[in-house]
C-alpha cells in the first residue's frame, strides 16, 4: 500500500526525517518496504520563458519555439495551441525521464532540432489538462527547477501490510499509528455539511435480508450534482497512492476509502428502480454484469446489492454496469457498508477479483466507521460536484457489533516479553491507540480495544501491542538457558542421503510427494484385505477426498507424478522417491512409520538416435537399476527370484521379481498391472521397485575389505543348457556359487532362448563363468577341468541336456 506523507500531515504532525519514519513504523509491525520522492522525475524540469515562437513549414500546428532555461537558450519543437512567445512553462530538459517510462533526448521534427520538451500539467503528473503545455506565474525564474518553484514534494511510503492490521489500509489508520509512535494529537478530518434538501426517508430506503452478510449500510443521497473532473488537490491526492482520478464523484469515493479504510460506492440514484437498496443473496445461476464489462453466473451465497427489482452491485467486490456512475448523472446514492470478509473473499475468488474494496472488506473493516465515511463522501462530493444533500442517513444495523473486553496482567506481559514495564505505562500505550483501559488492581486491568481492530481477541494480541509500541529495538535480548547435547546421527536418515546421490548419478530424479492419500488407495493397488498395507490411519481433518488417510505405500504419489509429466508430454520418466509409510497397528496409539524407498521407469530407457531406435524400459532395465544400487553400496549376492506370495498384486505376474540379500527380502520389481495404471490415470507402462530402506541399510556391509589388483590373467568360459523352463536363472546361478570354487570370479547370464529347436516347455540358457586363481596362472585343461564338472552338477541338479 503507497501511503503519501504529504497526505499524513493533515491528519498528524510529525516533525521527522521520512527516513527516521520509516524505521519507526517498521519497528511498529509496519513494515515500509520502499521510499521514494514523488516528483523525482521533476529532477530535470526547469522554468522556461518562451523568447519567441515561429511556425514550422509544412505543418499545421508546430512551432519553433526558443526557451530561455536560464543561462542558455535552447530551441524546442512544440505543438501545444497555447506556446507563445512571453509564456513561461515547464521545460523537460534532455535526460529527463518521464514516470511513463519516456525520456527526454535531442532530435529532430520535421527537419527541425529539438532540444527539450515543454510539458503540459498530465505528462507532468502534477495535474489533469492535457490540452496544452502548463502556464506558469510570470513572477517565476528561468532555470528555476520546477519542483522547487511550485513547492511540489512529498515522500511516498510503499508499505507492507499484514492481513491482521486491516486497520492500517487507511491515511487514517497509519496516522493513528504515527500519532501513537511519537506520543502527538491526531487530528480527524470535520465532515460536518449542509443538509438543505428532503429528508432521506422520504427519497430512499434500505432493506437487508441477510444481516449475517451484512450487518450494517448506511445511504446518503445528493442531487444536482454535476460530473466533471476532480479538482487538483483531489487528483494529486489519488495520483500519489497510486489511483488514477476518473471524474469528482468516483474520486471522491476513492478518496474517501484510501482516508478511512471504508470503501464506498456511488450509484446513479435515477438509475435505481424505486430509488431504494435490497440486500440480499444472489439466486444460484443468476446472471449480473459488473463495471469491467465482465458477465457472471453466481452462486446462491453470494452476497448482492439490488435495487427494488435487479442487481446493481456484487457487496464488497464491484459495482453493476447498469447503475455506474456516467457523464449525464446528476443525483447520487453513496454506500457504505459493512460485509462479512467471509462473504466478499468467497465471491472474489470465485469470480476472480480482487479489487481495493475488496481488499479491505476481505480483511475486516470498521463497523462504527460506516457513517462517518458516508458523511464525509457527501461532503466532499458537495465540495466539487456542487448539489443538495438530504437530510440525515440511512442506517440500517441490524446487527450490532460490541468491543471485545480482555484482562490483561502487567507482570505476565512483562514474563512473556522479557521487559520490565511499569503498569502505568502499559496502561498508556494501550490507550495510545485508543483502547479503553479500566484498572482492576495493582497487576491487572480491563481492556476494551475499538472495533475496527478485528485482530484484537486475547490478552496475548495486547501484549504484542505494548511490545511495538516500546519498541521492538528496545527490547533486550536474552539466550535461553539450555545444555549442549550430541546426538548420534540417524543412520537411516545418513543412508537415504546416500541414496539420493547414487540415484541422481544414475539419471533419477527425486519426487516429493505428500504423506496423505485418498481413503480408497488400497483398493486401487489391488490390496489384499489381510495386507497391512490396508490399515490405513485416517486424518482429522483431511483438506480434500484425495488427502483423507496417511500413505502405506510410495507408489501412489510416484503414479501421481507420473500421470502429470505425461499430460505435459514428459513421457520418458526416471523417478525416485524416499519417504515414510505408516501402517495403523491395532492396539498402537501411533502408526508403524517405514521408511521405504521406490523407483519408477517409463517410456523410452535411451533416447532415438541417428543411429539407433529408442530403447523401450521393460523389466530386465529396472533390474539393472537395481542391480547398479547394490553395486554402488557393495551389496553382493542379491537374489532375484519369483515371488511367490500376494504381496505385490499390482504387479504383472511373469515380470515380477523378490530381491533378497542374506535370506531376508529387501524388495521387489516388476511391471505395473494395466489395470492399476488406469485408476491413477496413468496412459502408459509403468516399470517400479520398492524396498524397505532399514532392510537394504542391513545388507550394506559394515567395511570393506582391500584387495589387491589380480597379478594373473582370467579367462572366460560359456555354457549352455537346455532345461525346464520353469527354472529361473537366478537358482542356476546360485547352485553355482554353492559349489565355492575357489576359482571362479564372476557368473553373468548371457542369453535365453525358447522355440525351435528347443523342445517345447524347455528354454535355453547360456552363461558365463570367469576364472581366475590369486596365486598362479590357469592353464586351459585345468579350467576345462573344472568347468566341465561344473556343467555336468547343473545336468544332475536341474535336469538339464
Amino acid at each position: 500500500m503507497l501511503v503519501s506523507l504529504k497526505w499524513l500531515q493533515q491528519y498528524v504532525n510529525v516533525d521527522a526525517d521520512p527516513q527516521e519514519i520509516a524505521h519507526a513504523l517498521t519497528m511498529a509491525g509496519l513494515e515500509v518496504e520502499g521510499v521514494h520522492d514523488r516528483f523525482a522525475h521533476l529532477q530535470k524540469v526547469v522554468v522556461g520563458e518562451i523568447l519567441s515562437a515561429e511556425p514550422v513549414k509544412k505543418s499545421d500546428h508546430l512551432q519553433v519555439c526558443q526557451v530561455n532555461a536560464g543561462g542558455q537558450t535552447l530551441q524546442v519543437v512544440c505543438g501545444a495551441p497555447n506556446a507563445r512567445a512571453g509564456l513561461k512553462a515547464p521545460l523537460a530538459l534532455q535526460g529527463a525521464e518521464f514516470p511513463d517510462g519516456m525520456v527526454i533526448s535531442k532530435g529532430k521534427l520535421m527537419g527541425q532540432v529539438s532540444e527539450g520538451m515543454l510539458c503540459s500539467e498530465k505528462e507532468l503528473e502534477v495535474g489533469a489538462n492535457a490540452g496544452g503545455i502548463m502556464e506558469l506565474d510570470d513572477s517565476l525564474t528561468p532555470g528555476q527547477n520546477l519542483a522547487e518553484a511550485l513547492n511540489l514534494s512529498d515522500t511516498v511510503f510503499e508499505l507492507g501490510i499484514t492481513p491482521n492490521r486491516s486497520d492500517c489500509l487507511s491515511m487514517i489508520g497509519v496516522a493513528r499509528e504515527l500519532a501513537a509512535i511519537y506520543g502527538v494529537e491526531m487530528t480527524l478530518p470535520d465532515a460536518s455539511l449542509p443538509e438543505e434538501g428532503d429528508a432521506v426517508e422520504d427519497v430512499t430506503s434500505v432493506d437487508i435480508l441477510d444481516p449475517d452478510h451484512c450487518p450494517r449500510y448506511a445511504a446518503r443521497v445528493i442531487k444536482g450534482i454535476k460530473i466533471g473532473p476532480s479538482p487538483n488537490w483531489l487528483a494529486q491526492a489519488l495520483l500519489a497512492v497510486g489511483i488514477r482520478p476518473i471524474s469528482n464523484i468516483v474520486d471522491v469515493t476513492n478518496y474517501v476509502m484510501m482516508e478511512t479504510g471504508q470503501p464506498l460506492h456511488a450509484f446513479d440514484y435515477d438509475l435505481l428502480e424505486e430509488n431504494r437498496i435490497v440486500v440480499r443473496l444472489a439466486a444460484k445461476g443468476e446472471k449480473f454484469t459488473t463495471l469491467d464489462s465482465k458477465e457472471n453466473e453466481l452462486e446462491d451465497d453470494m452476497l448482492m446489492i439490488c435495487d427494488g427489482k435487479k442487481a446493481v452491485a456484487l457487496a464488497g467486490v464491484m459495482g453493476g454496469l447498469n447503475s455506474e456512475i456516467n457523464d449525464n448523472t446528476t443525483n447520487v446514492l453513496i454506500e457504505s457498508a459493512h460485509f462479512s470478509p467471509m462473504s466478499v473473499r468467497k465471491t472474489a475468488k470465485r469470480l476472480g477479483y480482487h479489487t481495493e474494496a475488496s481488499h479491505r472488506f476481505e480483511r475486516g473493516t470498521d463497523h462504527e466507521g460506516v457513517l462517518f465515511a458516508a458523511q464525509r463522501a457527501a461532503q466532499l462530493m458537495l465540495q466539487t460536484a456542487g448539489g443538495v444533500c438530504a437530510k440525515g442517513a440511512v442506517d440500517a444495523h441490524p446487527v450490532t457489533v460490541e468491543k471485545t473486553e480482555i484482562t490483561l496482567s502487567a507482570s505476565r506481559t512483562n514474563e512473556i516479553l522479557g521487559t520490565d514495564i511499569p503498569f502505568d505505562q502499559i496502561v498508556k500505550y494501550l490507550e495510545s491507540v485508543n483502547m479503553e483501559v479500566t484498572p482492576i488492581d495493582q497487576d491487572s486491568m480491563k481492556v476494551l480495544a475499538p472495533v475496527y481492530r478485528v485482530d484484537v481477541s486475547r490478552p496475548e494480541d495486547l501484549m504484542e501491542e505494548v511490545a511495538r509500541l516500546f519498541g521492538y529495538d528496545n527490547i533486550p535480548t536474552t539466550w535461553p538457558a539450555a545444555t549442549m547435547e550430541i546426538h548420534p546421527s540417524d543412520p537411516i536418515r545418513d543412508f537415504g542421503l546416500k541414496l539420493r546421490t547414487s540415484l541422481s548419478g544414475r539419471g533419477f530424479r527425486e519426487a516429493i510427494n505428500y504423506s496423505f492419500v485418498g481413503a480408497d488407495t488400497p483398493q486401487r493397488l489391488m490390496l489384499a484385505e489381510s495386507d497391512k498395507r490396508t490399515q490405513t490411519l485416517p486424518i482429522l481433518n483431511p483438506l480434500t477426498e484425495d488427502q483423507a488417510v496417511m500413505r502405506t505405500s510410495l507408489l501412489p504419489g510416484l503414479f501421481a507424478s507420473v500421470a502429470v509429466n505425461i499430460n505435459y508430454q514428459n513421457k520418458d520418466l526416471a523417478l525416485f522417491e524416499i519417504g515414510k509409510t505408516f501402517i495403523a497397528e491395532k492396539g498402537q496409539e501411533l502408526p508403524t512409520e517405514i521408511e521405504s524407498l521406490c523407483l519408477v521407469l517409463s517410456g523410452a530407457a535411451a533416447a532415438p538416435s541417428w543411429q539407433s531406435k529408442a530403447v523401450r524400459t521393460d523389466f530386465f532395465e529396472m533390474k539393472g537399476c537395481c542391480e547398479a544400487l547394490m553395486a554402488d553400496f557393495h551389496i553382493e549376492n542379491a537374489e532375484y527370484s519369483r515371488i511367490e506370495d500376494d504381496s505385490a498384486p499390482y504387479l504383472v505376474k511373469g515380470q515380477c521379481a523378490q530381491i533378497v540379500c542374506q535370506g531376508q527380502r529387501v524388495g521387489v520389481l516388476g511391471k505395473v498391472k494395466p489395470e492399476v495404471l488406469k485408476g491413477f490415470e496413468v496412459k502408459q507402462d509403468v516399470f517400479v521397485a520398492e524396498f524397505n530402506a532399514a532392510a537394504l541399510l542391513a545388507a550394506v556391509p559394515d567395511a570393506l575389505t582391500y584387495q589387491a589388483p589380480p597379478r594373473f590373467p582370467a579367462t572366460d568360459r560359456d555354457i549352455t543348457i537346455v532345461l525346464d523352463k520353469k527354472v529361473e536363472a537366478e537358482a542356476v546361478l546360485a547352485h553355482v556359487r554353492k559349489m565355492d570354487q575357489e576359482w571362479i570370479r564372476a557368473l553373468e547370464v548371457v542369453a535365453v532362448y525358447e522355440g525351435e529347436p528347443v523342445p517345447e516347455g524347455k528354454k535355453s540358457l547360456s552363461f558365463r563363468i570367469t576364472y581366475r586363481s590369486d596365486s598362479t596362472t590357469l592353464q586351459d585343461k585345468e579350467v576345462n577341468e573344472v568347468h566341465e564338472g561344473i556343467g555336468k552338477e547343473l545336468t544332475e541338479a536341474f535336469g538339464a541336456a
